[in-house]
């Protein structure tokens, strides 16, 4: 049994450098593409923002109306979807309907986010068991005839493990602080959205 784990340790932790390299590309790839849809919402939310205020001062549903120019897809369809309530309902079942928007929309902005998170928290985790099988097939060869190499075969060998650490940080490294960015980006959008129901309902309060 012994044996048999040491034969399989002898190649899986090159397997674990390649499945590092596998994760990095991926987790990549879904930074770029995350951080150019997150970041052209949060720059709309940012516009729409100072839209609100004056919104806000004016209190009339042709403010209210006027905010669908000020930012993008998202936000439009959250402000048709206020204009729409206000005009047949008034503010009837006005925060459920922006409650049900916000719930089916947030989904789809925090998309991936959470395969960055596991593997920000399990890539160092990965990297270290790649380490200790490197470790162990390092020990391994030493004692069965490579003794002629001495303290430098033993060096080389750990040192050569140690690469598997260095590479399941490098892949943490950078997920971890991607997700938390663009949490902080996601927080910004549905922060605005909910500044639109709000806004909404003071609206429908006043035409009331």
């Amino acid at each position: 049994m012994e044996e048999r784990f040491f034969e399989v340790a002898h190649f899986a932790d090159k397997g674990v450098l390649y499945l590092l390299l596998v994760l990095s590309v991926v987790s990549l790839g879904l930074i770029t593409e995350r951080y150019i849809k997150l970041s052209r919402a949060a720059r709309n939310a940012s516009l729409l923002q100072k839209g609100i205020a004056a919104s806000l001062s004016a209190g009339d549903l042709d403010s209210f109306a006027v905010l669908k120019e000020m930012g993008g897809a998202l936000e439009a369809s959250a402000v048709d979807l206020g204009l729409t309530n206000l005009k047949s309902n008034g503010i009837k079942g006005l925060r459920e309907a922006f409650d049900t928007f916000i719930m089916l929309e947030r989904p789809k902005l925090e998309r991936s986010l959470g395969f960055l998170a596991t593997v920000g928290s399990n890539a160092p985790y990965i990297g270290l068991f790649g380490t200790v099988l490197g470790i162990m097939k390092a020990f391994r060869d030493l004692g069965g005839g490579a003794a002629e190499g001495g303290q430098s075969a033993v060096m080389a060998g750990i040192s050569g493990a140690l690469i598997a650490t260095a590479a399941g940080l490098m892949v943490a490294i950078p997920a971890v602080l991607a997700y938390n960015y663009f949490s902080k980006l996601v927080k910004q959008v549905v922060t605005t959205l909910e500044a639109l129901r709000e806004l909404a309902v003071i609206i429908g309060e006043r035409r009331a």
